[in-house]
């Protein structure tokens, strides 16, 4: 299956609106999501299936990473949108509302008996099963990545949401760990006001303390966030060299824990720090 490079953010443009899908190189996202799913009424799936498989090849052709979410495998869209929505330039297919094994059984052949047997799955953890089983979910083989869905995941819950994520934050450490587990990137929840610029930058710091790689984004406006707040800061590379440069200094005398700038620094840190510069290195 395809590889694919850094996700920490991840542009959605609805597919019935070819205007935005052409604007979508410009916008300076990680990768851009062709959405067939929520972004598109049921009278105009086919309209959409259509842009998708007819623009998908120009944005790719900038040097985007480009994904086409398609309908869940239980809705009545999953097979034509697999047959209809695709083409050989995507870095994946996102698959929304996973919850069981058997639904990516079924991605898998779909995708097999379509020609795009290459193709791994981006799955939306998004309902109670989804995060009640999500470690063996994203164990899958064709999972190549995830992501959490809280407005499906509260709705299916019967929750309410909240400015807090008090409600959330359960089920998105879950999937953080599962995706840990699994190996795969997985790309934290949106935020519906896309002009709450304040609290999009403070969801997604919450989200990279939680281990998220990355953001869904629904808007433009909020790819430059997303971008800057998964890497690591300026401040964070000069003091993770600092304490790696003391550390093994005294790990070479013998000396196992250190005092480093009024903190007791022992490997475990020293594994936070080599990760920092690990992520400022691929940055």
């Amino acid at each position: 299956m395809r590889q694919l490079g850094r996700l920490r953010s991840l542009l959605f443009a609805p597919a019935v609106r070819p205007d935005f899908i052409t604007k979508l190189p410009q916008r300076g996202a990680d990768a851009v999501v062709i959405d067939c799913e929520d972004a598109t009424p049921a009278n105009a799936k086919a309209e959409a299936r259509l842009n998708a498989r007819r623009l998908a090849p120009s944005v790719a052709a900038s040097g985007t990473q480009v994904m086409v979410r398609v309908n869940a495998v239980a809705s009545e869209w999953f097979e034509d949108d697999v047959q209809d929505a695709l083409s050989d330039e995507l870095a994946a297919v996102i698959v929304p509302k996973v919850d069981t094994w058997a639904a990516l059984d079924a991605c898998d052949h779909a995708l097999e008996d379509a020609g795009f047997g290459y193709l791994g799955v981006i799955a939306g953890i998004e309902t109670a099963l989804g995060v009640a089983d999500a470690r063996p979910l994203l164990a899958h083989p064709r999972v190549v990545g995830a992501y959490f869905g809280a407005a499906d995941f509260i709705a299916d819950m019967g929750g309410v949401r909240t400015g807090s994520n008090v409600e959330v934050h359960h089920a998105r450490s879950v999937v953080a760990l599962s995706a840990r587990l699994a190996g795969v990137p997985v790309l934290d929840q949106i935020v519906a006001d896309f002009r709450d610029g304040e609290r999009f930058t403070a969801e997604s710091a919450d989200a990279r303390a939680l281990g998220f790689s990355g953001k869904l984004c629904i808007h433009p406006d909020q790819v430059a966030i997303a971008n800057s707040a998964f890497v690591p800061s300026a401040e964070e590379i000069g003091r993770a060299q600092r304490l790696l440069h003391a550390y093994e200094h005294a790990s070479s005398a013998g000396i196992a824990a250190i005092d480093f700038e009024g903190q007791m620094v022992d490997e475990p840190l020293a594994v936070q720090a080599r990760r920092i510069i690990d992520l400022a290195d691929q940055a």
